[in-house]
């Protein structure tokens, strides 16, 4: 009799499971990052001084459930050749095999893999950024600025979130012992228009 029952059971269960599952992906939003209001920028040290870049060229995609973070997700696509430091022959370089390589290795990308809450509208994000063909976890920590419908059916969020990485851990190691630093400093800021 208890095996009959589990027979009638079991498809209900996992019926229910399949529902419940399908309605906790649904809660969480899709927003696309507008590139033209969202910027990816960077610093690192020149001698004794941050020189300061950025990369024009990518596309971002944001999960969010504000009632449960464990929805969250974002990834992004970065497009090497689009980085600008504001110089033309630098930015040369950093294509080159010395550095990004886009020749060969003409994206970065992150996933994100956690999202931990660390306070009201904060984030510790976990993710794999990978950079070279070469992958490594990050943090990033990250601010929800805000949320809400600006108008005409169109609903925003806006973010920032910052980290910092070991470029030799990418192995981008030119330069490392004598005039540039190792340390890049990444700062984000993101406006995402709901799907």
């Amino acid at each position: 009799m208890l095996i009959t029952n589990w027979k009638i059971r079991l498809p209900f269960l996992l019926s229910t499971w399949l529902l419940y599952s399908n309605a906790a992906q649904a809660a969480a939003d899709t927003y696309e990052v507008d590139q033209a209001h969202s910027s990816i920028t960077f610093q690192v040290r020149h001698f004794f001084s941050p020189v300061p870049g950025n990369f024009s060229d990518f596309q971002a995609t944001i999960q969010y459930d504000p009632e449960n973070p464990a929805n969250n997700s974002a990834k992004a696509v970065i497009n090497v050749k689009s980085v600008d430091t504001n110089n033309e022959k630098r930015d040369g370089h950093l294509n080159s095999e010395d550095f990004f390589h886009s020749g060969a290795f003409p994206q970065i990308t992150f996933q994100s893999t956690n999202w931990e809450p660390a306070g009201e509208n904060k984030f510790n994000v976990t993710g794999d950024i990978t950079i070279r063909d070469v992958t490594k976890p990050v943090v990033l920590d990250v601010t929800l600025l805000g949320a809400g419908d600006v108008g005409k059916g169109k609903y925003i969020s806006g973010w920032m979130a910052s980290t910092t990485l070991k470029r030799t851990d990418f192995g981008v190691d030119y330069g490392v012992l004598s005039v540039i630093g190792d340390d890049v400093s990444i700062e984000i800021t993101v406006e995402a228009v709901r799907q």
